[in-house]
């Protein structure tokens, strides 16, 4: 994911340092067999303030929390992100290996980023709400 935001400032993006440690060793076992969505997530690993658990702030996307958000004009829809082997759109629970679920990871209510799809198409992602999950609920 080539990510950017108008005048290519990224929205800043806070993880939890368990949680950072996991995503980067999921990031890792994939590289070689999807490197795309591993370098999606690296990608936004790699940018992110990293902070311990114990002083992540409420209303922050994490693992296990339900977002409200926007792609595009298209109408707002509210998932929960999760791990991939949890992963069930029926559901409502996206993968943090989609280019959606990596673009969540950290943000909050009122940020947007802007990224190029895989077919080249630029996409825009508004977060509206968060709600947050329980931590550890779908760990990998």
């Amino acid at each position: 994911m080539t990510a950017k935001t108008k005048g290519s400032r990224l929205p800043t993006i806070t993880i939890a340092r368990s949680e950072h440690a996991r995503l980067s060793n999921l990031a890792d076992m994939l590289a070689e067999r999807d490197p795309h969505s591993a370098e999606q997530l690296a990608t936004e690993l790699d940018r992110a303030k990293v902070i311990d658990d114990a002083r992540m702030a409420p209303g922050i996307v994490r693992m296990g929390s339900v977002v409200e958000f926007q792609i595009d004009d298209e109408p707002a829809q509210t998932a929960e992100l999760v791990f991939p082997k949890d992963a069930d759109i029926a559901r409502k629970r996206i993968s943090v290996l989609t280019s959606v679920g990596a673009a969540l990871i950290g943000m909050s209510a009122g940020h947007k980023i802007e990224w190029a799809a895989r077919d080249g198409k630029p996409r825009r992602l508004s977060v509206i709400a968060v709600h947050d999950g329980v931590p550890d609920a779908h760990a990998s």
